[in-house]
């Protein structure tokens, strides 16, 4: 095992390489495109044995990954953002084909307005899709995770496709160290895909279509998906505890950090969880008994786990870095559901959105939200979601209201005037 310094879009294709991919189905999109150079490199020098292919779209990269995943193919591809949204209409197909591969996703916002910096509506908005998803804090566990996903993919109890995620441009260039596993150990971690009955030749050809069906057919084949998604539970327990005693690490499916004896919690994913937990020191320091769940396990989500590790505490402080227009952050909706009715549940949820676009969450905030959540405990009055913003930035907003404003307005009078008087 070797340490290197790699970048988040490194890592990603390094779990690939290691991983004996096969085929890589490939569409450039800022940030990702670094993970398929990567990854062409090697295959062009001879590094790896695998056949990289670039489609006219992530529509098409997707098909072609979900077609080769299912005649027995190991398939590795990446995305992001818009591309994601592009490919939507596969991702609910190849799963639904029940075609194991992994794709990584490097989170990006969503036009419009655009921006290039990082945030989780991308990705959330293919949490229905079928997809798992795994997310990731830190260069480390996106290799690391990369490999888990294989094997969590490719279990024949589970058999479903995983996204892997990482935080554009915060982690996706990012350098951090990274321990590699040697390829042979690797190799023997994720083992060798057994397609089953699955084969293509073209020798023997065999016609595999997904049929034209009705009602009761149709739910029938969705619960199956259904089922094999809650399946990956249990899965992924024993294939993070295998990979912890191969290799050290322990990737469980909710990050705890002083949580065990805090009564109030920040629960947050991605690479934005590490600054909360520089903040959780912080308030440490000061006396306040606050701790940190991050899941990495989105789809299937932990219910059970929330279920227990929540159990009991004053208040939750939800931090997303999403958006669901009209309704709010996602996480936060998604724990108020696995909460609702259990009987040790904690009565005061606050729900705050941030990092929308890349935007930072400075520790000031993180204090303040643990204030907000704190009060709200004690009043026993559940504030309403908000919005991480300060004065500076709500100063700057105005200016550039004003500005349009005044923009439109001169507009409007020079469009008013007779054709005789404009300049």
């Amino acid at each position: 095992m070797k340490r290197m310094l790699l970048t988040g879009n490194g890592a990603a294709a390094w779990g690939a390489r290691l991983a004996a991919t096969d085929y890589i189905p490939a569409f450039p999109i800022t940030p990702q495109t670094e993970i398929i150079e990567a990854l062409a490199n090697w295959i062009d020098n001879g590094a790896m044995n695998a056949r990289l292919v670039t489609l006219e779209s992530e529509h098409s990269m997707i098909t072609a990954a979900g077609a080769a995943a299912a005649t027995g193919v190991r398939v590795f591809s990446a995305t992001s953002s818009q591309g994601l949204l592009y490919a939507m209409e596969m991702l609910y197909t190849v799963s639904g084909w029940r075609a194991p591969f992994v794709l990584t996703n490097v989170s990006r916002g969503l036009a419009a307005p655009i921006t290039l910096e990082s945030d989780h509506t991308d990705v959330m908005a293919a949490r229905d899709s079928g997809f798992l998803q795994i997310h990731c804090a830190t260069c480390q566990e996106v290799l690391d995770s990369t490999l888990i996903a294989y094997r969590l993919a490719e279990d024949a109890r589970v058999r479903l496709p995983v996204i892997v995620n990482l935080d554009g441009f915060y982690l996706s260039f990012t350098r951090e160290p990274v321990q590699l596993p040697d390829q042979q150990i690797a190799k023997e971690f994720v083992g060798r895909y057994d397609a089953e009955n699955i084969r293509f030749r073209a020798s023997a050809p065999v016609s595999q279509a997904v049929a034209v069906l009705g009602g009761s057919p149709y739910s029938y084949f969705r619960y199956e998906t259904h089922l094999a998604a809650q399946n990956a539970l249990l899965v992924y327990d024993e294939v993070a505890a295998e990979f912890n005693q191969r290799f050290g690490r322990q990737h469980n499916a909710i990050e705890e950090y002083r949580s065990d004896d805090a009564d109030i919690l920040f629960v947050m994913m991605g690479s934005f969880a590490t600054k909360a937990k520089e903040a959780v020191d912080l308030l440490r320091d000061s006396g306040q008994a606050v701790g940190l769940l991050r899941p990495r396990l989105i789809r299937p989500f932990p219910t059970q786990s929330f279920q227990h590790l929540l159990g009991g505490k004053k208040g939750i402080a939800v931090i997303d870095q999403n958006l669901s227009m009209g309704m709010g952050g996602v996480l936060h909706a998604e724990l108020s559901s696995a909460l609702y009715g259990h009987a040790n549940a904690p009565a005061t949820l606050v729900s705050f959105i941030g990092g929308l676009g890349g935007r930072d969450i400075s520790s000031e905030e993180f204090f303040e939200m643990a204030a907000v959540t704190r009060r709200a405990v004690d009043e026993g009055v559940t504030p309403a979601p908000r919005l991480l913003y300060n004065e500076t930035e709500l100063r700057e907003i105005r200016k550039l209201q004003a500005v349009a404003q005044s923009e439109r307005e001169e507009l409007h009078n020079s469009a008013d005037k007779p054709s005789g008087e404009q300049q």
